[in-house]
């Protein structure tokens, strides 16, 4: 593996105003200053991820949901070959890759949560050696983002790759698969589909898939679910040649798929499978998710949800546990405003049990927690609803604006 050589002067002077806009943000506490500090560089030298990426051995991680889970835990795993530059505050499109690959200069490795909808042209950018894909399905409407659509920009993404690059991809998604199939090298993993509706019809003849537990098929074309090259057995994870232990540090079953997706990727990269195992089930705190905070004598475990899919995961890990449940949905920011989606969630699992609504939105979401049977309160601060409950575990299953408010409060930084 090559490192990157001397930069270019116009592509230095652009890192260093970079950096000084990102510690302005930082100071005037404007954000964790990612964002803005790529986009002064990449406005000044457009050039500057494909110089910033080049001598890496770089591996991309996207899906709708749980890309900073997997990525995380891949980037323990990759840890364990050499050094590693991970954009762990979650900044997933060109600019937060520029910062990040600008802060670790001398990483030899590179583990990169990308954005969906910018797969195409971060992959151009970066000739990684290794692109997982673990989902695709509805996410918020204002992103204008699509599933359907999603799907064709991954598979134009895949078909066109001419260099060295591994596609390690859900076998149980049919978008997935269908995205991918063309793609020159595709290592198959079975982690598992919980939330099939946005994949129900064949994208090739468009009629309804048969399934079988977690094998799916259309009767009219012929296309089925890819054999897997990787798949869990209880708590250990089967690949090519391999039987590794999975003890996990995070909890649920989606967490345990994640995993399978960082091990079998990890592998790609060239770690060995025992210790990359080890790393992963090492890991207790996912970009903030999962973690847990003490505050004012409660456990404070922070989760994030965002759409039909990753709702589902929440409701099925909070609801055979102790404790209190809080939901927490901001209408500022990204992802904020469209609270329709989690009506499509099985909220009715908790029926009976006692919620608290918090955020901007609170009133909306109680509005479904009411709907569904749940007992709810409507509290307007988090962290007073926190307060407000008896000392003990509390989940917080929040959305994207949500979440990073509560971290960030949790966390002293606001």
């Amino acid at each position: 593996m090559t490192r990157p050589g001397r930069l270019p002067i116009r592509t230095r002077l652009a890192l260093v105003a970079g950096r000084s806009a990102s510690a302005l943000s930082q100071r005037l506490g404007r954000g964790r200053g990612a964002v803005i500090g790529g986009a002064v560089t990449l406005a000044l030298d457009p050039a500057v991820l494909p110089r910033l990426a080049r001598g890496r051995s770089t591996a991309l991680v996207s899906a709708t949901n749980g890309k900073s889970t997997t990525t995380g835990l891949l980037a323990a795993a990759v840890r364990t070959l050499g050094q590693v530059a991970f954009n762990d505050l979650g900044a997933n499109m060109d600019t937060g890759l520029v910062a990040t690959l600008d802060r670790e200069r001398h990483a030899q490795y590179a583990v990169l949560e990308v954005d969906e909808a910018y797969l195409g042209p971060l992959a151009v950018a970066t000739r990684p050696r290794c692109i997982a894909l673990l989902n695709l399905s509805r996410d918020y409407l204002e992103r204008g983002v699509r599933a359907k659509k999603m799907a064709r920009h991954w598979r134009e993404t895949t078909e066109a790759i001419d260099w060295p690059c591994t596609v390690v991809a859900s076998a149980d998604d049919p978008l997935v698969a269908w995205a991918v199939r063309r793609a020159p090298d595709v290592v198959w993993v079975a982690g598992g589909q919980w939330w099939p509706d946005d994949g129900a019809l064949c994208r090739e003849c468009l009629v309804a898939l048969t399934w079988e537990g977690d094998r799916w098929r259309c009767e009219r074309c012929g296309s089925s679910r890819p054999e897997p090259a990787w798949w869990l057995e209880g708590h250990t994870a089967v690949g090519p040649g391999v039987r590794v232990e999975l003890a996990m540090g995070l909890p649920g079953r989606a967490a345990a798929s994640h995993a399978l997706f960082a091990l079998a990727s990890a592998v790609v990269m060239g770690a060995d499978p025992e210790r990359a195992a080890a790393a992963i089930s090492s890991v207790r705190d996912a970009a903030g998710r999962f973690g847990v905070r003490e505050f004012e004598g409660r456990q404070v475990h922070l989760l994030m949800a965002k759409n039909p899919a990753s709702w589902t995961e929440t409701v099925d890990l909070v609801r055979g546990r102790e404790g209190t449940v809080i939901f927490a949905v901001d209408g500022r920011g990204v992802g904020g405003k469209d609270t329709a989606l989690i009506w499509d969630a099985p909220i009715e699992l908790l029926a009976g049990r006692a919620v608290i609504s918090t955020g901007e939105r609170r009133h909306d979401i109680a509005l479904r927690l009411d709907v569904a049977g749940v007992q709810v309160e409507v509290v307007e601060d988090p962290l007073e609803a926190v307060r407000r409950v008896p000392p003990g575990p509390v989940y917080i299953a929040a959305n994207y604006p949500a979440f990073l408010l509560i971290l960030d409060r949790l966390e002293g930084r606001k």
